[in-house]
């Protein structure tokens, strides 16, 4: 089994459940360690055991749902970008002239892609209940921060090539994204990804799911 994947029933187990259930609630700043430990059945002592802080919480629930996302995204971009490479002129056309210079033009796969993408994981976040959870911006991170002066924990450096967030690290959601396109492109997915966690916290502060998904597809753009 993952490290990652806690044993059901188990303390770990039950500290993640509780603070997916409170984070998706009230977001990171509206959680409390003993708030979360009680939930969950255990001690403060147990959660500073296991996770080193409430932001070491809130990151291993927070990776574990970006995990699953970034499955869906892979899996949805590889189809779009398939479907794209048939052969036909359309797949690779650009925009016509009157659209911004050519380094900033999207051709229709690429936004096939993207469209794609962005979508499936829209619709998980929905699915999995985690709509504030990954809508949140990134947190800083490497300094004093939460409760008690919890501090951050220990992160790989910023991935080349990736938008670093304000925690120092790249974003997952934009890492995945931006993998399938060029780097000419790489402030379009920023703004684009920017697009769609507002989508969710939207979604979150109780707006219905399919007017958000419906102001996403309008961002995105239509199909190819």
């Amino acid at each position: 089994m993952p490290e990652w994947i806690p044993v059901p029933g188990s303390v770990k187990a039950r500290l993640i459940e509780a603070a997916m259930h409170h984070f998706e609630r009230a977001g990171f700043e509206g959680c409390g360690v003993t708030e979360l430990a009680a939930k969950a059945g255990v001690t403060t002592g147990a959660l500073y055991h296991h996770f080193g802080s409430k932001l070491g919480l809130y990151v291993a629930v927070r990776g574990d749902l970006e995990k699953r996302v970034v499955d869906r995204m892979e899996g949805a971009a590889q189809g779009a970008a398939a479907a794209g490479a048939d052969g036909s002129p359309s797949a690779n056309r650009s925009p016509p002239a009157h659209e911004p210079p050519a380094h900033h033009t999207w051709t229709v796969g690429e936004r096939a892609v993207v469209r794609a993408a962005l979508l499936v994981a829209f619709d998980a976040a929905v699915r999995f209940n985690a709509c504030r959870l990954l809508g949140e911006p990134p947190l800083p991170g490497g300094g004093e921060g939460g409760e008690g002066g919890e501090r951050a924990g220990a992160g790989a450096g910023a991935r080349a090539g990736a938008e670093a967030g304000p925690s120092g690290h790249p974003d997952p959601i934009e890492v995945a994204l931006r993998a399938h396109l060029p780097d000419r492109l790489a402030v379009g997915a920023a703004v684009l990804v920017a697009g769609w966690r507002a989508a969710l916290l939207s979604v979150a502060n109780g707006a219905p799911a399919e007017s958000a998904r419906a102001a996403l597809e309008f961002m995105l753009g239509p199909p190819a």
